[in-house]
C-alpha cells in the first residue's frame, strides 16, 4: 500500500525536550583526514537463541584490516574477530558495508560492540535477551499508541492533555462526493447518523473505515493467537465500538469515511488546518462558511442503502466482527453471537462481481489504494466459519467451505503482495491452513504462496547491504518490514519450517537502527527513534506538556525517495520542529535513492499511521508468541 498523497495530506507530531545522545547505539567515528565510520545494531535488542548482524559502515580501504571486539558488562571479552566481507557501497562516502556475526552470544547481558584498527575506534552497547523480555514493552506501547489516536468522548487524556473532540459526529450527515472525484464540495444525502469515537487514521483527523476494520482484525488476531498484551482487548473494543457504528444493519449500509480530507477555495477540510482536534468544535460557523465542514464533518457511504458493498471492505469488516465473535464467545457468549451475526451479514451483502478499478477504499480513493479483494472475502468466511465452531453455530461448515473456495480463487486470480491493508492474503492463508482443514492440493498451494510472498523479500534482502527486505527509497518501508516480518512468521507457525528466522532477525534489528541511518523507526524503541513526527496532536500538545514521547509506539514510514525530501512542506499552525543526530544532516547516511529527514514538515518519512503500528503490534506479538 501506498500513502500517495498530496504535501498537505499527511500531518505531524514533536520533538522530544531531551535531545538524544545519537552516538549511544549509533556510534561514528571521523577523524580529521578519514573517512567516517559508523556502527549499526537492533537497538531494541537481539533474542538470545537467534541470529545476531550489526553492521558497520565506512570506507572500504579504512575498513580494509578493520576487526571487531565485543566486551561484556564487566569489561571482559566476549567475542572478537573479523569483519564479514563487503556487502556492497551505500553512497559515496560510505563505499562499504560489512557484517558483524554476533551470534554466538546466547548470554542474556548488555554489551560493548567496538572496531579494532578503524580510526577513532567507535563503540556502541546493545542488549542480549528472550523475545518476551525485549518485545512486550514495545506491544504495550503500540496500544498507548491508539490509546493517544482516540477520538469521541472517550479519549485519553493523561499523555496529551486532550478533551473529548468531534462532538458533532454523534449527529453526522451524509454526503455524496463530487462527481469530479474531488472531495472538495460534497453534496449532502441523508442522515444524522452517529459515527462518533473510534480513531484518527493518522497524524490527521480523518476515520477510514478501510484501515480501521485492517486494524481492529489485527489487534483481536493478535488477542486470539499470541501472549497477552496489556489493554488490548478493551483498545480492541473501542476500535469495535466505532467500526459498529459505521455499520447501519436496519438499511444494509456502511459507511467509508468520516471527515473531509483536502478541500478548495471555497470547502476546507482536513488537511487544510493544523490545530488540535478539540478546537473543531469550538467553531462558529453556518452552512456555506469555508470551515463548515470542518466541525460538521461529513460522512461517506461505501454503498447506497440495500445495494451490494464493495468486496474488500464487506470481507475485512466481516472478518473484524467475526473475530470479535470468537474472542468473546468464552466469557460472552450472547454478545459473541451478535457479532457473528453481524458479521454474517456483512458478508452476505459483498458484491461479489465488482467492475474493474471500483473497490472502495477512501474518499478520494488516492489515500489507500487497493486492487484485491478475494483475499478479503476468504478472511472473513474463515473467521466467520472459526466463529461458528466457537459458538456450536450450524453454518461453520459452510463458510469453511467458502473460506476454501475464495482461497482458491485468490490464488488463481490475484498475486499477493506484503501484507498491509492493500493485501490481508497472509492473514487469510495462515488461517485457512490452520482452520478450514483444505484439501492437500489447496493447503501445499497455500504454504507454497505463503513462501513466495517471504522469498520475495528475502531475494530483495541478497542484494542490499543491510539486508533489508523492502526497497527503502519506496513509500511504507518500514510498515512492509513489519509485514514481511508477519508473513515469514506465520509461515514457520503453519508449516514448521523456519528457513526464514534469519531474515526475520535481520528484518527486526533493520527496522530497529541497523540501518544506513542509526535510528529506530518505532517512538520510544531504542536510544534514537523519531521525535519531530507529522501529527497535529502531538506537535501541538507538547508546547503544553514538555513532553516528546507522547506517541510511544507509533511507526512511521521511514525511509523515502529522497527526491521527495529536497523542498519540505510548509505547515502553516505547526510548532516548528527538526531532529538530527549530533546536529549533523541525515543525507550524509542517504543512499541508493533512499532518504530520511526526522521533521515535522515531512509526511513522507515521519508521520505515524494506525495500519503501519497494528501491523507491528501483530508481527512483534507472533515473534514473542514463536519464542
Amino acid at each position: 500500500m501506498n500513502h500517495v498523497l498530496p504535501p498537505s495530506a499527511r500531518t505531524v507530531s514533536a520533538v522530544t525536550a531531551s535531545v538524544l545522545a545519537a552516538c549511544c547505539l549509533t556510534a561514528c567515528s571521523e577523524g580529521r583526514d578519514a573517512a567516517p565510520v559508523a556502527l549499526r545494531v537492533n537497538q531494541v535488542g537481539y533474542v538470545s537463541g537467534e541470529a545476531k548482524f550489526a553492521y558497520v559502515m565506512g570506507d572500504r580501504d579504512t575498513l580494509a584490516d578493520a576487526e571487531f571486539e565485543v566486551l561484556d558488562e564487566r569489561g571482559g571479552t566476549a567475542g572478537h574477530g573479523a569483519l564479514g566481507p563487503s556487502l556492497g557501497g551505500w553512497n559515496g562516502t560510505y563505499t562499504a558495508v560489512r557484517t558483524i556475526d554476533l551470534s554466538s552470544l546466547r548470554r542474556t547481558g548488555t554489551y560493548r560492540l567496538r572496531l579494532v584498527g578503524a580510526d577513532g575506534d567507535p563503540e556502541v552497547r546493545f542488549r542480549v535477551a528472550p523475545a518476551r523480555r525485549l518485545l512486550d514493552p514495545l506491544r504495550a506501547d503500540t496500544v498507548r499508541f491508539f490509546g493517544t489516536q482516540r477520538d469521541g468522548e472517550d479519549v485519553l487524556a493523561d499523555a496529551t492533555g486532550r478533551v473529548p473532540s468531534h462532538l458533532t459526529d454523534e449527529r453526522a450527515r451524509v454526503y455524496e462526493p463530487a462527481r469530479t472525484g474531488s472531495a472538495a464540495e460534497p453534496t449532502e444525502a441523508g442522515g444524522p447518523v452517529d459515527v462518533s469515537g473510534g480513531w484518527f487514521d493518522a497524524g490527521d483527523f480523518l476515520k477510514f473505515t478501510h484501515t480501521a476494520s485492517y486494524v481492529v482484525a489485527q489487534m483481536l488476531s493478535t488477542v486470539r493467537d499470541t501472549p497477552s498484551v496489556p489493554g488490548l482487548r478493551e483498545e480492541a473494543r473501542h476500535g469495535l465500538r466505532w467500526l459498529d457504528r459505521m455499520w447501519d444493519g436496519r438499511t444494509g449500509t456502511l459507511y467509508a469515511q468520516v471527515g473531509l480530507g483536502s478541500g478548495g477555495e471555497e470547502v476546507r477540510g482536513d488537511h487544510d488546518v493544523w490545530r488540535l482536534p478539540e478546537e473543531d468544535d469550538r467553531l462558529t460557523v453556518r452552512p456555506g462558511d469555508p470551515d463548515y465542514l470542518i466541525k460538521y464533518r461529513p460522512v461517506f457511504r461505501a454503498n447506497r442503502p440495500g445495494e451490494p458493498i464493495s468486496p474488500n471492505l464487506a470481507g475485512r469488516v466481516s472478518a473484524a466482527f467475526a473475530l470479535a465473535a470468537q474472542t468473546e464467545a468464552g466469557d460472552h457468549p450472547a454478545r459473541a453471537r451478535e457479532w457473528l451475526d453481524k458479521a454474517a451479514a456483512v458478508y452476505a451483502r459483498a458484491d461479489t462481481r465488482p467492475e474493474e478499478g471500483a473497490l472502495v477504499t477512501t474518499t478520494p480513493a488516492d489515500f489507500y489504494q487497493e486492487h484485491s479483494w478475494r483475499d478479503d472475502l476468504e478472511w472473513a468466511a474463515v473467521e466467520l466459519s472459526r466463529g461458528a465452531h466457537a459458538l456450536g453455530d450450524a453454518r461453520g461448515p459452510r463458510w469453511s467451505d467458502e473460506a476454501a473456495a475464495w482461497a482458491r480463487a485468490a490464488l488463481r486470480e490475484e498475486r499477493g503482495g506484503v501484507l498491509g491493508p492493500a493485501d490481508v492474503s497472509a492473514l487469510a492463508h495462515a488461517d485457512v491452513l490452520t482452520s478450514a482443514e483444505p484439501d492437500a492440493g489447496l493447503a501445499t498451494a497455500l504454504e507454497a504462496e505463503l513462501r513466495r510472498q517471504v522469498e520475495t523479500g528475502r531475494r530483495r534482502a541478497a542484494g542490499d547491504p543491510f539486508r533489508s527486505g523492502v526497497v527503502p527509497r519506496d513509500f511504507d518501508a518500514v510498515p512492509h518490514t513489519f509485514g514481511l516480518l508477519a508473513t515469514a512468521e506465520l509461515y514457520a507457525r503453519v508449516t514448521g519450517d523456519h528457513r526464514y528466522d534469519d531474515f526475520a532477525a535481520r528484518q527486526r534489528a533493520w527496522v530497529f537502527g541497523a540501518n544506513a541511518w542509526g535510528t529506530s523507526f518505532m517512538v520510544g524503541a531504542g536510544d534514537l527513534y523519531p521525535h519531530c513526527l507529522q501529527h497535529q496532536v502531538a506537535n501541538l500538545a507538547m508546547s503544553r506538556t514538555g513532553r516528546g514521547d507522547i506517541l510511544r509506539g507509533a511507526v512511521v514510514n521511514g525511509p523515502n525517495d529522497a527526491d521527495l525530501l529536497t523542498d519540505p512542506d510548509t505547515v502553516d499552525g505547526a510548532r516548528p520542529c527538526s531532529y538530527a543526530p549530533d546536529g549533523g544532516p541525515w543525507s550524509a547516511f542517504d543512499g541508493r535513492g533512499a532518504g530520511y529527514v526526522d521533521d515535522v514538515r515531512a509526511w513522507q518519512t515521519v508521520e505515524p499511521a494506525d495500519d503501519f503500528t497494528s501491523t507491528a503490534l501483530y508481527a512483534l506479538s507472533l515473534t514473542a508468541a514463536r519464542s
